[in-house]
């Protein structure tokens, strides 16, 4: 039998000539040339003399440097060979490093991932900035993995009644960053920010904290009082106001108008699903007032801004329209509003669907068979029982907006 524990500490210490020396169970002391002590771990396998270094003499005592060598030890009686076993645990180390993602560095990896398909720059940095403010304080520096339900109410439980529209924004990021890192496998396991089936147990609804508070809009039989006041307003962004008014359209869809969106033999006006909400193609009847609205406008040499800005080569600020309306000492509504009172007109005196009213909103009809029959069949000219094209346009020409034109051109 082979002899075991033939090293001694005391005598470790006095070995000063270089060469190896056994310890047992194939520990031995390596002495270099230059002094250097260290612990290496011989062994044959498959026939094949191995040497395995196991650390210096300074930091692996000799008790420890015999636990190695009985462990490598353990792993040759089933057939393994150690060195291969400590280079996978060093790649399964790597790889947890590697995982081991802040939910920071997961949030900006996120947004990175996703800016293309977003609108704007200032989406992206909405979603920087509620991240910073209320989450990166409580977990930020967080691994991704670690985040947990308790983390996630600590966010959102001190604004949930206060502040419950920016609570429920930061929830929903926190739950795409999240349902993101277990995509690409930084963390397992349920989404603890995930309000279906979980926090709806937590915490209360949105609808119980906060009454909802829809845009300010005009009642429809005042609408032509209005239109002849705001006619009688002077600017680029009194006319972008009457166009949306005319067009039912959103802020952002008007101020960002550029004519070569603009069919004026067709009086028809194209958005393309880049700058619609809903991100599909958009298009708009116009009625006769807004043509000549249009034919009125200056246009600005090198820029295909409808509505030109103060800036050159520029299109009208987001406030503009806001601010028309304060001019005419209007505080009471809002630009959005007037779609909700094309809508209520539409409502209360036609007797059209209510899918086509949706869909001359933009808005996505949630019925996808009745959407897909919408857009697959009505838009055809004579081929489909609704010819939804001048059934839209009726809407907008015809009846609404030409009716608003009748009224708002009378006296006063």
């Amino acid at each position: 039998m082979r002899a075991i524990n033939k090293l001694t500490a005391r005598g470790i210490d006095a070995i000063s000539k270089p060469g190896l020396y056994a310890d047992g169970l194939g520990l031995y002391l390596q002495v270099s040339p230059s002094g250097t002590k260290s612990w290496i771990f011989r062994f044959m396998q498959n026939g094949r003399s191995r040497k395995m270094g196991l650390g210096p003499v300074a930091v692996l005592s000799l008790k420890q440097a015999r636990e190695q060598a009985q462990e490598c030890q353990s792993h040759l009686l089933v057939g393994r060979d150690p060195i291969e076993v400590r280079n996978e645990q060093r790649r399964q180390t790597q790889l947890q490093q590697a995982k081991a993602l802040t939910f920071k560095e997961a949030s900006n990896l996120y947004i990175a991932a996703h800016r293309a398909g977003w609108k704007n720059l200032k989406h992206a940095a909405q979603w920087k900035a509620t991240l910073e403010t209320y989450a990166y304080p409580v977990f930020g520096d967080w691994l991704v993995s670690s985040v947990d339900v308790g983390a996630v109410l600590r966010v959102l439980e001190p604004i949930w009644t206060e502040k419950p529209e920016t609570a429920s924004r930061v929830r929903g990021r926190i739950e795409s960053v999240l349902d993101w890192a277990t995509a690409r496998g930084y963390r397992l396991g349920d989404n603890p920010a995930r309000w279906r089936g979980h926090l709806d147990k937590l915490l209360p609804a949105r609808s119980k904290v906060q009454q909802v508070k829809h845009h300010a809009a005009l009642a429809y039989p005042e609408l032509p009082e209005f239109m002849i006041k705001l006619r009688a307003v002077d600017g680029v962004a009194a006319r972008a106001l009457e166009f949306a008014i005319l067009t039912a359209g959103r802020t952002g869809e008007i101020i960002g108008a550029r004519w070569k969106e603009i069919d004026r033999d067709n009086a028809m006006w194209t958005i393309p699903g880049e700058r619609m909400k809903a991100r599909r193609e958009h298009r708009v009847p116009l009625a006769p007032a807004a043509v000549s609205l249009l034919d009125a406008l200056p246009v600005e040499k090198g820029s295909d801004f409808v509505f030109i800005g103060s800036k050159e080569r520029s299109g009208l600020s987001n406030m503009a329209l806001l601010m028309t309306l304060r001019r005419m000492k209007r505080e009471d509504l809002t630009v959005h509003g007037f779609r909700s009172t094309f809508r209520d007109w539409a409502a209360e005196t036609t007797a059209y669907p209510h899918e086509l009213l949706e869909m001359a909103l933009a808005h996505v009809v949630s019925d996808q068979t009745v959407a897909a029959y919408l857009r697959g069949t009505c838009w055809k000219s004579g081929g489909g029982s609704w010819p939804i094209g001048p059934i839209i346009a009726r809407l907008h020409r015809a009846e609404t907006l030409c009716r608003y034109e009748v009224l708002s051109d009378a006296e006063p």
